[in-house]
C-alpha cells in the first residue's frame, strides 16, 4: 500500500481527483468503479471542475458503482444511483446510459447480484476502483463479521448502520433494511484501487487497515492483497 497523508479534506479530494484523471488520460475509455457517501464528494466536486476546464472528458467512460439500498427506487433521493446522478453525472459530459448501479427496484435481489457480478466481471474489472472506509472498516455493505461473502450479493444491514442513515429518512422505519453490495473478490478484481479516509472518527479503521494483516473483523484489511492500492487520508485520519 502507498499512503498519502494530506493536510486536510481539501487537499485529500484534490489529490484523489488528480489519480482518476491520470486513469482517464491514459486510457479515455476506462471503467471507474465508483463509491457514495460522503468521503467522495469533494472528489467529484474537483473532477467536476477538471471535466468543465475541458482537462478531463467522460465522453467514453463506463462506471460501476459499488452498491445500492434494497429495496429502493432509483428515483428516490436517498437512492445510490439519485447520489451519482446528483454528484456526479449530472454536472459532466457522461452517457448515463454507461454508468451502472445495481437496480435497487429489480424484483429479485439475488437474481440481480448474479447479474451485476457477472456484469462487473465481463468488463474485466474495474481500472480504478474508488473507495470510502466506515468507522469499524467496512467496504461497500461488507461489514465485520466471521466471514465475508467474495462475490456481489445481498446483505442485511446492521442496526448501526440503519440508526446512522435514519437522520437521511423521514424515520428509521423508512431505511431499507438490506442492500446489494459487491464483495471483497469483486473489489479486488480492479486493477488499481484508492481509499480515502478523513476525520479522527475514521483513524481506528485506518490503523488495522495498514496494520499489514488480514482479517474478517475489518474487511479493508483485505486490501493488503492486492499490489497497487494508494491510501489517501487527512491527518487526523492518521496521526499516531
Amino acid at each position: 500500500m502507498k499512503v498519502l497523508v494530506c493536510k486536510d479534506y481539501k487537499e485529500m479530494s484534490v489529490e484523489g481527483a488528480k489519480i482518476v484523471a491520470e486513469v482517464m488520460t491514459k486510457k479515455p475509455n476506462a471503467i471507474l468503479g465508483l463509491a457514495t457517501g460522503s468521503t467522495p464528494v469533494g472528489m467529484y466536486q474537483e473532477l467536476i471542475a477538471l471535466n468543465k476546464a475541458g482537462k478531463i472528458d467522460f465522453k467514453d467512460i463506463t462506471t460501476v458503482n459499488l452498491d445500492e439500498y434494497y429495496p429502493i427506487e432509483p428515483t428516490n433521493d436517498q437512492s445510490y444511483r439519485y447520489f451519482m446522478n446528483d454528484n456526479l453525472f449530472n454536472h459532466v459530459n457522461i452517457d448515463k446510459n454507461k454508468t451502472f448501479v445495481p437496480l435497487g427496484n429489480a424484483k429479485d435481489g439475488e437474481e440481480e447480484a448474479k447479474r451485476y457480478e457477472a456484469f462487473v466481471r465481463s468488463l474485466g474489472g474495474a481500472d480504478i476502483q474508488v473507495l470510502g472506509i466506515g468507522r469499524n472498516g467496512h467496504i461497500a455493505f461488507n461489514e465485520p463479521d466471521t466471514e465475508l461473502v467474495p462475490v456481489t450479493h445481498v446483505t442485511g444491514l446492521t442496526e448501526d448502520t440503519i440508526d446512522a442513515n435514519a437522520r437521511f429518512f423521514a424515520s428509521a422505519d423508512e431505511v431499507p433494511k438490506q442492500a446489494l453490495t459487491m464483495g471483497m473478490g469483486t473489489i479486488l478484481s480492479a486493477k488499481k484501487i484508492i481509499i480515502l479516509a478523513n476525520g479522527k472518527g475514521k483513524h481506528d479503521a485506518v490503523m488495522k487497515m495498514l496494520k499489514g494483516t488480514v482479517t474478517t473483523s475489518c474487511p479493508a484489511s483485505f486490501l493488503n492483497l492486492h499490489d497497487d492500492v494508494t491510501v489517501l487520508c487527512d491527518e487526523d485520519a492518521y496521526k499516531g
